[in-house]
């Protein structure tokens, strides 16, 4: 019989990528289905070093090295969903996908299997599509991991969304205790910045995992529970799974592999940095020294379309940003004595992609660095997460500093000075605890390992351990900060910055009181950059780009083709295009005589173009503000292709970078439907074929029996 289907519609992607559609979601692709729903690109990783595939193992390469051993790519499998149930058919999975690891049988193809509760999986000898609240998930994945017949019996997951989660759960983290603790800059990695890590997001499986909507939720629960009563029932509600990637098809099974055989791509995207005031390389005035401020603009997250990364590390980019305009309404900018440059880098997720190319970049002098010198950074502050430092009525940030130097200290007074003017009694700032190992995960950490005496400080929301229950997961949204905190460590920040770049050592509270952050300012950053009504379609976000999807994301993307620092927008992300338009426009110098529009042609090479995506025409400002492309050291592009080159003895960072990939897909695709037990189905057709046979007889007998009654008359 046929089955009764929810979502059939699959589809299908070009092998070649292209810019409009990156084969990589560098955006979120969305197709509309003819039931009104939606279906939603999504993937998953593979994590080097780690075994793939139930009794197909991958094993390390004997003939590389053990810093090779580390390329062991990406196993490539995608969950999709779709939304708005129909009154008529069962069910079907809106649905968020797994952007951890798993991974999937290049021979598999499709999968099939029942649903079924967590709670009644041991009922079923089958495979079975599992049903699991968020608050069993990391349970769940532990006994995976202790027991083999268990994990046999999972052809794939489903986790049920729930409400008010932030509050009910005492935290949940899937990243490490540690997280990246190779890239540390000192030897203790053994120390726990993220109690509630479990890992669990950095482990291989041979199945799929996604995170239902509210509405999904419910109706699948009703069809698990229908299931278990009806065990013995001839229709049963399965999920089928069709999630093959080109890179298990292919059987390129590390980055190496698949970048020659072109089945994936480098992740990777665009960091972007601008100077306040703009820097004149053609001016022959000794360069002054830089203050180099920095955050990051991008997350990771288990589920990988609901990677906000609201604290860890949007608060940090919002705090910046607000900082930069505060202190463009400045006067006389160019008496500043040091220079004040803003980074914000991305790829930090993945090991630390966008510092480490920039500091790369500086080493090269290339275009995309081009004002900058490494040797004049004198000190770096950067911005970590902001967002929960307000607490029963105060507000504490902790400065992690990199030791004891003269730079640093200069910074720490400027963050005091910047207290007092504030004169808030509900606002601390302390010093982080000397007993911690040195300072937490950060892009800091890269300047120490390029210069060990490199001076520096990371500004946090925690001391000892991260005050953020929720890192690296997709409950870390808009719901698990507060906006007076970010307004507080913004404030702090351009305060703290105008004082170094003064090079004054005792401002008083009347030169300060001019810097005040713009409270509105923060409050639509907040909701164009971590939700998605309005998300990117927000008035603040549409007068710098035309945003390519509504909801924004925090997930780094990749690199479709040559990394260039004039890229076009398909090629770099829509945050990643708002933030250099943002940095453009707040640092810029708007000369009397300029032209209005890029049309006109701007008037000198230091002139640039801000805002061409809305109306076309744009606006000629200048200002010191440029991309630098943020993807592996050891990655080479050449004659349309990319390679991996030997590690680096020189670079440490290089002997343990996993050089992260994506696969390409062909199609992809996920259905809810009731299926008719095969059992069932031999019978009915045994019965009609019985059927069939005693109508024969019956006709035959009959007919005959007639024959001989007209013969007797």
């Amino acid at each position: 019989m046929k089955a009764q289907c929810l979502v059939i519609k699959e589809i299908s992607k070009d092998k070649t990528p292209h810019i409009e559609l990156p084969p990589a979601f560098s955006k979120r692709d969305e197709i509309e289905l003819d039931v009104g729903g939606r279906l939603h690109f999504a993937h998953a990783l593979f994590i080097p070093n780690h075994s793939a595939i139930g009794a197909n193992r991958t094993q390390p390469n004997p003939q590389l090295s053990g810093k090779h051993n580390q390329d062991i790519a990406l196993y490539w499998k995608n969950c999709l969903g779709t939304s708005d149930l129909l009154d008529d058919l069962i069910a079907h999975a809106d649905s968020h996908p797994l952007s951890g690891s798993l991974a999937l049988d290049p021979g598999r193809g499709k999968v099939v299997a029942p649903l079924v509760r967590f709670d009644n999986v041991n009922a079923t000898a089958e495979s079975s599509a599992i049903l699991v609240s968020l608050d069993d998930l990391q349970s769940f994945f532990r006994r995976v991991a202790r027991d083999p017949d268990f994990a046999r019996k999972i052809g794939g997951v489903l986790v049920e969304a729930g409400n008010d989660l932030q509050h009910k759960l005492k935290g949940f983290s899937p990243a490490e205790k540690f997280p990246q603790e190779k890239f540390a800059p000192y030897q203790n990695i053994t120390h726990e910045w993220n109690p509630n890590g479990s890992g669990i997001m950095w482990n291989a499986y041979n199945f799929p995992v996604l995170l239902l909507s509210t509405n999904s939720t419910s109706t699948l629960k009703e069809a698990a529970i229908k299931n278990e009563k009806h065990n013995k029932a001839h229709n049963v509600d399965v999920a089928e799974f069709d999630l093959v990637m080109q890179t298990t098809k292919a059987g390129t099974h590390n980055s190496e592999l698949c970048l020659r055989e072109k089945t994936c791509l480098p992740l990777g995207g665009y960091s972007v940095w601008s100077s306040l005031p703009p820097i004149d390389t053609l001016s022959s005035e000794p360069a002054k020294s830089i203050i180099l401020a920095v955050t990051s603009m991008d997350s990771a997250s288990f589920f990988r379309d609901k990677s906000f990364g609201a604290d860890s590390p949007i608060s940090g980019l919002i705090a910046m940003l607000a900082a930069v305009d505060a202190l463009s309404h400045i006067h006389d900018l160019n008496s500043f004595k040091k220079q004040l440059v803003f980074v914000v880098f991305t790829g930090e997720s993945w090991g630390y992609l966008g510092s480490r190319r920039f500091l790369h970049e500086l080493d090269l002098q290339s275009d995309s660095v081009k004002g900058l010198n490494s040797s004049l950074i004198e000190t770096v502050l950067e911005i970590g997460s902001v967002g929960k430092g307000y607490s029963n009525g105060v507000k504490t940030f902790f400065a992690h500093a990199t030791g004891v130097s003269l730079a640093t200290n200069e910074t720490l007074n400027a963050l005091n000075q910047a207290l007092a003017s504030l004169k808030s009694e509900s606002l601390l700032i302390s010093t982080a605890k000397s007993s911690n190992p040195g300072i937490p995960p950060s892009s800091l950490m890269m300047f120490l390992n390029k210069n060990s005496r490199a001076s520096g400080i990371v500004l946090e929301d925690f001391d000892a351990m991260f005050s953020n229950e929720f890192y690296h997961c997709h409950l870390d949204d808009i719901s698990n900060i507060n906006s007076t905190s970010i307004v507080a460590a913004a404030s702090l920040i351009a305060r703290s910055l105008y004082i170094l770049a003064n090079d004054v050592k005792n401002s008083t509270a009347s030169d300060l009181s001019v810097i005040n952050v713009n409270t509105s300012l923060v409050e639509e950053l907040l909701v164009c950059l971590l939700s998605c009504d309005p998300g990117l379609s927000c008035g603040l976000v549409k007068n710098y780009i035309s945003p390519s999807n509504t909801c924004p994301s925090s997930y780094v993307g990749v690199l479709l083709s040559d990394p260039s620092s004039t890229p076009y927008p398909g090629q770099s992300s829509d945050i990643s295009r708002f933030v250099w338009n943002f940095l453009a426009d707040k640092t810029s110098v708007r000369k009397d005589n300029a032209v209005s529009n890029c049309l006109q042609a701007c008037n000198s090479s230091s002139d640039m173009c801000i805002k061409l995506e809305t109306d076309g025409k744009g606006v000629c400002i200048t200002s010191t503000t440029r991309y630098v492309p943020a993807y592996s050291t050891r990655l080479r592009f050449e004659s349309g292709a990319w390679s991996i080159i030997p590690s680096n003895s020189s670079d440490p960072m290089g002997m343990v970078d996993p050089v992260w990939t994506e696969s390409n897909w062909e199609v992809i695709g996920v259905r809810v439907y009731t299926r008719q037990d095969g059992t069932y189905d031999q019978l009915i057709l045994l019965g009609g074929v019985a059927l069939t046979i005693s109508s024969y007889i019956a006709i035959v007998v009959a007919k005959t029996y007639i024959a001989k009654s007209l013969k007797r008359d």
